[in-house]
């Protein structure tokens, strides 16, 4: 009945005019009475739909901010990038929950969706700050034929795509932290963690999996833990607009979906280069390497067809970043 009501509403939306029964009975493979029962199940749940005799039906206005299965999935247009969607009210996070679907045979651009995380985490086994009604927390299930080197990369597809499109939705100027962070205004908006599972005996990717968080609708910085109330904002406060969540997930998979097969083509960033580094965080401004084996400063240069941020110290060399343990952060700053 899920894929009844994205259907419907997807029809519903697609057309500036009335959608008579019969067309969606036709179009849907459904009999007029579930067609009905879909349309009532809609209304309780918000949305503004008229019907009128011989005309059919007709959608005014979805409620605020709705963020469900059905809605998501009636946004998409895809060809893979979240066709299969499990979405949550309430989960652990969505990185375990996609990495459960994968072993159990998922396909690839399956995606986790919820609306809130109690055990979310990040980078180097830091806590991601989850509250309900407020957030995008999504994990996407890849089935790459790449090496296990590779992979690092796909974190910075996914950053340009994320950057990129909450750019084209809420107008502001979004920047990326090297190697999975976005930020608006120096502050971090976005977190993202990739994981995979290799088999190492044929040096192979069993599955990959990519976990975005967004902070989106968040009033003010009080919502934030202490811990990260002085480095996180979320795109309301910075845009002073309430964002829909589901039209930016939409934007998001869509573009990520782009760039990754722009990414498969090459096996490297060198299409992609160009724009991620106009988006850069702190590109030709000072940062601070904080590497296990021993801090260095430098400056940005960019990063590499492969991924690497370029880094150039006082002497004049350039030195190759690794994503991993290696931490990078601006002299003056988080950024």
């Amino acid at each position: 009945m899920k894929t009844d009501r994205a259907d419907i509403l997807a029809c519903l939306r697609e057309s500036e005019d009335y959608v008579s029964g019969q067309q969606l009975c036709d179009r849907l493979g459904v009999s007029r009475t579930a067609v009905w029962k879909v349309i009532n199940q809609l209304k309780e749940e918000g949305y503004l739909i008229e019907s009128a005799s011989r005309r059919g039906y007709r959608l005014v206005e979805s409620p605020a901010d709705v963020y469900s299965e059905s809605e998501i999935a009636s946004r998409l247009h895809t060809k893979w990038a979240g066709k299969k969607l499990h979405f949550f009210e309430v989960t652990g996070s969505t990185n375990p929950d996609a990495k459960r679907f994968a072993e159990e045979g998922a396909l690839h651009g399956t995606t986790v969706v919820a609306d809130r995380q109690t055990a979310g985490r990040g980078r180097r086994g830091r806590s991601w700050e989850s509250s309900a009604g407020t957030s995008i927390y999504f994990t996407i299930v890849l089935r790459p034929k790449f090496s296990p080197d590779k992979a690092s990369m796909v974190t910075l597809v996914m950053a340009l795509a994320v950057a990129e499109a909450i750019s084209e939705v809420t107008g502001l100027d979004t920047g990326i932290k090297w190697p999975n962070d976005i930020v608006v205004n120096g502050k971090k908006v976005v977190g993202i963690l990739t994981e995979l599972s290799t088999m190492p005996e044929m040096n192979e990717i069993q599955f990959l999996v990519a976990g975005v968080g967004v902070n989106v609708n968040q009033n003010s910085a009080e919502e934030f833990s202490e811990e990260i109330r002085k480095t996180a904002t979320s795109l309301r406060i910075e845009s002073g607009k309430s964002v829909f969540r589901a039209a930016l997930l939409e934007r998001i998979l869509s573009r990520f979906e782009e760039d990754y097969e722009i990414f498969e083509q090459t096996l490297d960033m060198s299409v992609l280069r160009e724009r991620y580094e106009a988006r850069l965080a702190g590109r030709d401004a000072g940062v601070q390497v904080l590497d296990p084996s021993g801090a260095y400063a430098g400056v940005s240069r960019g990063i590499t067809d492969t991924g690497e941020l370029v880094v150039e110290k006082e002497n004049g060399e350039r030195v190759l970043v690794y994503a991993g343990e290696v931490s990078v952060r601006g002299l003056y700053g988080y950024v």
